[in-house]
């Protein structure tokens, strides 16, 4: 296959001429630059690189190092994409307090703006009803506390246990801050089928789509007012976002083995380091990874205890001397 003809593709895709190339070169060692032109990919995404002392022939860079690189790539265009989310958000909020006095459907086709708890849930009730194939659930930790999220919890359960009975799927995402709360185990106790659960340290907001034919996302902040989306581009763009979100996420249900802490620092620890460098309060770190304030600054003493840090300004440097957000995840 000869560089003009070699398709393009996202790393995740990687070619077949590619692997098996890779392979090749993580056994023997090099690969001359005439061999790796039949799979330019290699070099696109930092898999090969230039020999030191050689520059026709080409090193493989080790999986664990080009994994971890991809993923940063990765994990900064989610960031990007929800920031253009929020943005978005931001510009539209005030609009819709004006949506009641033009409500005619020809002026938001496959939009439609739905007010209370109990008229949100009827909606996703009928259009659960009608579905046959597969839901996409993203759930924030806000959305699981209190009597409303009991409630909530059985209404799904319901729909849910219908679905996976009639041969669909369910896939959903949950923070990691989740993981152990009985209210989700519980969940994934008692339902029966083709359900499968992922978790991140960030989510987007709240979103469900049904079938990829529907989505529903809240439209304020406490979760009142709902949007129904039946647009076919908005439906495949958060189908999109969520497919992204789910390749990132690591495995919850069915269970897995947790990895242990590399170097003493956990996940949970590097994913607020992360966010120490960017220059954010407590208050800011908290809420992004789904946990309350007093958690989060015991995980900040713990790391300015391992690194030898006297202030926060000094932990913001030894965070990014020390290494730790530059390992595999």
């Amino acid at each position: 296959m000869s560089p003009a003809a070699h398709p393009e593709h996202r790393p995740e895709d990687l070619c077949s001429v590619g692997v098996a190339l890779y392979e090749r070169a993580l056994l023997e060692g090099r690969v001359t630059v005439e061999e790796a032109a039949a799979a330019p990919c290699l070099v696109d995404f930092g898999l090969l690189h230039p020999a030191v002392d050689e520059v026709s022939r080409l090193e493989p860079v080790t999986p664990a190092a080009a994994l971890h690189r991809l993923l940063r790539v990765a994990e900064r265009r989610i960031i990007d994409e929800r920031r253009h989310a929020e943005r978005l958000a931001e510009t539209f909020e005030p609009l819709l307090r004006f949506g009641h006095r033009h409500s005619g459907a020809a002026d938001t086709p496959g939009l439609r703006v739905l007010s209370g708890v109990p008229r949100i849930n009827l909606a996703i009730t009928e259009s659960m009803a009608e579905a046959a194939q597969e839901v996409l659930c993203i759930q924030p930790s806000a959305h699981y506390g209190g009597r409303r999220g009991e409630v909530a919890q059985v209404l799904a359960m319901e729909r849910d246990q219908a679905l996976l009975d009639r041969g669909g799927r369910i896939r959903t995402l949950y923070q990691h801050t989740q993981r152990h709360l009985p209210l989700v185990l519980s969940r994934y106790e008692r339902l029966s089928g083709d359900v499968e659960a992922r978790t991140l340290d960030e989510l987007t907001d709240r979103l469900i789509v049904i079938d990829r034919e529907v989505a529903f996302l809240p439209a304020d902040a406490d979760g009142t007012v709902a949007l129904e989306v039946r647009h076919p581009a908005l439906i495949s763009y958060f189908v999109t976002t969520f497919d992204r979100l789910w390749r990132l996420a690591a495995p919850m249900y069915p269970l897995t083995v947790p990895r242990p802490p590399e170097g003493g620092v956990t996940h949970r620890q590097r994913a607020i380091a992360s966010l120490l460098v960017e220059g954010h309060t407590d208050a800011v770190i908290a809420d992004r990874l789904g946990m309350n304030v007093r958690t989060a600054r015991e995980h900040i003493a713990k790391l300015a205890a391992r690194l030898g840090s006297a202030s926060r300004a000094q932990l913001g440097y030894l965070i990014g001397r020390s290494g730790i957000l530059d390992r595999e995840p």
